[in-house]
């Protein structure tokens, strides 16, 4: 994997002042032939260094002589948020990151142009496909179904339903993260809601999982880091992502919990911005993420199932990434109308 300094990062001016505000950004110029450039709206843990960013950017600028630019705007969110503000002076080429929950708001906006990649019916498994493509305006490449990871040596037992994380056993012991910046914890809003149904008994259930919340993380690399250093034994993540530490560590301590309530799943997307200065590179991209070459990265750096699947899985994912025997999922509006209600109870 290329090191974090051989990433490509841009700054783009808007209306002659700095447009990423809020935005990580590295000193490289915009090339004057833009043609050869592709910009891609990111965020951070899959343009870091052990993210699969740097691997796809490498491959990509060798398959399509295409100069890659990743712009780090933190949060799956704020990098939705990044390309509204941008709508009527679009700078980027590509958005990704958009899951499930929030890629009705971009499509609403009116900011994606639809685009079917070549043979993506047969790539992409159609279960898959149909949680978020809307007539391609976005384009999966990785996805997971949300799950508690638990820590083995934790002295409280694991849970075994969402109601089960209420008791007191687990005061202080819960990781989340913000809704209104992680898709990650939007998506265990997304989650409480397609278990229990009615908006009252959504809200009555925060109110009893409140003194269990450490805390509400930032972002899930936030969150994640802090369960990693034994702050709490619970954390939202994914199914998968308890592989990763068999992997890195051969650590068995941690797995990824199964919930008798069903599990909510996350599928992300990349899709081009209506407007994008480079239509042609930017296909050239889409195709390209799709491709088993970009594919075969994903399980190992972004802790997900690839889409493709001509992909063979890593033994890890085999050993500690179950799959849950029922998705359940609640409409996605309905989702966001809940965050502010649930951010007031636990304030």
């Amino acid at each position: 994997m290329l090191k974090s300094s051989t990433l490509k990062f841009v700054t783009i001016t808007l209306l002659g002042l700095t447009a990423f505000t809020g935005c990580s950004k590295k000193s490289k110029t915009i090339n004057p032939e833009r043609a050869k450039e592709v910009i891609v709206y990111s965020y951070d843990s899959f343009v870091s260094e052990w993210g699969p960013g740097p691997e796809i950017e490498e491959k990509f600028e060798a398959a399509t002589k295409y100069d890659l630019v990743y712009v780090d705007c933190g949060e799956g969110i704020n990098v939705l948020n990044r390309a509204l503000l941008e709508k009527d002076n679009v700078q980027a080429d590509i958005i990704l990151g958009l899951d499930n929950n929030i890629s009705e708001k971009a499509i609403s906006q009116n900011i994606l142009l639809p685009y079917k990649p070549k043979d993506a019916d047969k790539i992409i498994n159609k279960t898959v496909r149909e949680q978020l493509s809307h007539d391609w305006f976005l384009t999966p490449y990785d996805y997971s179904h949300f799950a508690f990871i638990y820590d083995t040596k934790s002295e409280v037992p694991g849970p075994k339903c969402l109601e089960d994380l209420t008791s007191p056993i687990y005061a202080k012991k819960i990781i989340l993260m913000d809704p209104r910046t992680s898709t990650p914890g939007l998506g265990f809003v997304n989650w409480t809601l397609a278990a229990f149904g009615d908006k009252d008994k959504v809200l009555d259930y925060w109110k009893e999982l409140k003194p269990n919340i450490l805390t509400m993380a930032p972002s899930w690399s936030t969150g994640y880091g802090l369960f990693k250093k034994g702050e709490a034994p619970l954390v939202i993540s994914y199914t998968t992502s308890a592989a990763s530490h068999i992997e890195y560590d051969n650590d068995y301590n941690y797995i990824a919990l199964l919930f008798e309530d069903g599990h909510a799943i996350q599928v992300e997307g990349a899709g081009i911005l209506k407007g994008a200065p480079n239509i042609q590179g930017a296909k050239a991209f889409i195709d390209f993420l799709i491709g088993t070459e970009a594919q075969s990265t994903i399980p190992l750096t972004q802790w997900m199932n690839p889409v493709n699947q001509d992909v063979v899985l890593p033994e890890s994912y085999k050993k500690a990434a179950p799959i849950p025997a029922e998705t359940i999922s609640a409409p996605a509006d309905e989702t966001a109308k809940l965050v502010d209600e649930i951010m007031k109870i636990l304030e």
